[in-house]
């Protein structure tokens, strides 16, 4: 009987320096920079952590108290350019998207746009071909200074999703130390996943490569790179902050890793640039021959995981015969072909998975 021949789609990893705390201008480089990688072949294109507007290195620079003044500053024009997903302010990358008829997953900084309107999120957004938001993933927990920044986020955007290339899921920087999470993703039947992060080194790369082998799927580990002389000519005390341009904030460390754990592309060190691979998503099935996390190869009559994907309600609103009840957190129905995903996107009950 024939065998089939292997299906493989070309992804890229982007590493390069958005335009800090400049949404417009950092997205007018997202763009250009997907056509540069539909140009290479590219059918996924990934972005790192944050990249809508920017990392906020800065935060690990600011000394509590001497610095509040310009803390505040800088986080007042962050929130000012931060990503609004019912104001479908990734329009224009949604329809890059939906043009070349690529997948897009790209980091955030999300807005809340109903609870609040101050508190923001580490997000990580993945965009269909077809243009249409597939998830929002919240990352779970900001990481030391990030709490400042950032909300925790739920389990509502916890999830892979089918996309032409295969089934893509996601977890963003320090997440992909968090044995439970990468669990969920792999009980998904996860084939391409995507680490976007700041994380760089010698460890971080070990652990691309440990979640190929374990999850048996295409890890595409998606860093940025950063140096000090990329921070934009206005930003307040750059020259006491950054004195030296040369430094690199971040080397980036991108990388791909093929399933069972070998590097196909990068890592990508010290340098801006475009990583790319040609991955079979058919090889992620196949590499459970051996190892199966989620299936054959655990044990749930000893272990089990509860993801808990309905997140709590913080405030409802009840406006008795002069509208319906709404939660905060809620984005209103949109019409057909409006962009923003749910604030919490096809919840359902609380589900379980035997581990």
């Amino acid at each position: 009987m024939a065998v089939s021949s292997p299906r493989t789609y070309r992804v890229a990893v982007v590493q390069q320096p958005p335009v800090l705390l400049d949404r417009s201008a950092s997205t007018e480089r997202v763009l250009a920079t997907i056509d540069e990688a539909v140009g290479g072949g590219a059918q996924l294109v990934t972005f790192p952590e944050a990249y809508l507007p920017g990392y906020p290195e800065y935060i690990w620079r600011l000394l509590p108290g001497a610095d509040y003044d310009l803390s505040r500053e800088l986080h007042g024009r962050l929130v000012a350019n931060a990503v609004d997903l019912a104001s479908d302010d990734l329009l224009p990358i949604r329809e890059a998207a939906r043009r070349h008829g690529i997948v897009v997953i790209i980091g955030v900084h999300e807005r809340d746009a109903a609870f609040s309107r101050a508190t923001l999120y580490n997000t990580l957004v993945t965009i269909g071909p077809d243009g249409s938001i597939l998830n929002r993933h919240r990352k779970l927990v900001p990481t030391n200074p990030e709490r400042m920044v950032w909300a925790p986020g739920d389990a509502s955007g916890l999830r892979v999703v089918e996309t032409p290339l295969g089934r893509v899921g996601g977890l963003i920087c320090w997440e992909n130390y968090m044995p439970l999470a990468r669990f969920s993703l792999y009980a998904q039947g996860v084939q391409l996943y995507v680490a976007s992060t700041w994380d760089e080194g010698e460890v971080w790369l070990a652990t691309m490569r440990h979640i190929a082998a374990e999850g048996r799927c295409w890890v595409l580990g998606s860093g940025c790179s950063i140096r000090a002389g990329d921070i934009p000519a206005w930003f307040p005390e750059r020259d006491r902050l950054y004195p030296d341009p040369d430094e690199w904030l971040n080397p980036g460390d991108s990388v791909i890793v093929a399933p069972g754990g070998a590097v196909v592309a990068g890592p990508l060190h010290a340098e801006h640039g475009i990583l790319y691979a040609d991955c079979d998503p058919a090889a992620a099935d196949a590499g459970h021959y051996t190892l199966d996390a989620a299936g054959h190869y655990n044990r749930p009559d000893i272990f089990s995981l509860t993801v808990q994907r309905a997140g709590a309600t913080q405030i409802v609103f009840d406006d008795g015969a002069a509208g319906p009840v709404r939660s905060a957190g809620e984005v209103p129905s949109l019409e057909a072909g409006a962009a923003a995903a749910p604030s919490r996107p096809d919840v359902r009950p609380a589900e379980r998975q035997r581990a």
